[in-house]
């Protein structure tokens, strides 16, 4: 995403951020479309306005997806607590008077969830949270996005999104055939079901990649 894309955005962040009522930003898109990237750059603009609370927390743990025969399909929608999810933001959007929510986050080193990971203090202005699935509208996913004061969806030339992503899974200790194959048989699945979403977002943003 270049300079004057981020500034842009980071501007109309800084809006929802204004003081005297919490509001929730919700990132969505494609696998390997830069959710956590841009989530992450916004919440260092705007300081301590702003708090990230990802999606990916709530990963179903690797011992339950393999009790349900859903380890090859981690990442899709139902490996994840979507009920749980939908409860944290209806908690966040309404903050109560000196009672800080914790809310899990996931580690990709440990390809587990971990909890009370994230902490978001009562005065905080604007939460900013990001995954594949804020827009889906099936079952336990329709009520996310709701919760949402703005969604915005994040399109990324696939080309760039297949690479980035095989890219980060050997970074992660994958072997390249192996995260291939991976991305190939399952991300590549979810992000045709998280396109499906595109059209109940308030911004679509085509991320503007630089050269190389």
């Amino acid at each position: 995403m270049d300079a004057w894309q981020l500034d842009a955005l980071t501007r109309r962040a800084r809006r929802l951020a204004a003081p005297g009522q919490r509001r929730i930003l919700g990132i969505a898109g494609a696998p390997g479309a830069g959710k956590s990237t841009l989530a992450a750059e916004l919440v260092a603009a705007l300081g301590g306005s702003a708090v990230l609370v990802p999606m990916d927390g709530f990963h179903l743990a690797q011992a339950e997806l393999r009790r349900l025969g859903r380890a090859d399909r981690k990442g899709a929608p139902d490996t994840f607590d979507a009920v749980g999810y939908a409860a944290l933001l209806a908690r966040l959007r309404e903050p109560a008077p000196g009672v800080v929510v914790y809310a899990p986050a996931f580690d990709r080193a440990l390809e587990e969830a971990v909890a009370g990971s994230v902490a978001v203090a009562p005065d905080v202005p604007l939460v900013i949270t990001e995954g594949n699935y804020l827009l889906h509208d099936d079952n336990a996913w329709a009520p996310v996005r709701g919760f949402l004061d703005e969604a915005w969806f994040l399109e990324l030339d696939p080309v760039v999104r297949v690479r980035r992503l095989v890219d980060r899974h050997v970074s992660f200790g994958k072997e390249r055939p192996y995260a291939e194959r991976w991305v190939r048989d399952s991300d590549e699945a979810n992000a045709r079901l998280v396109a499906l979403g595109r059209h109940r977002a308030d911004l679509v943003v085509p991320v503007a990649v630089g050269p190389g």
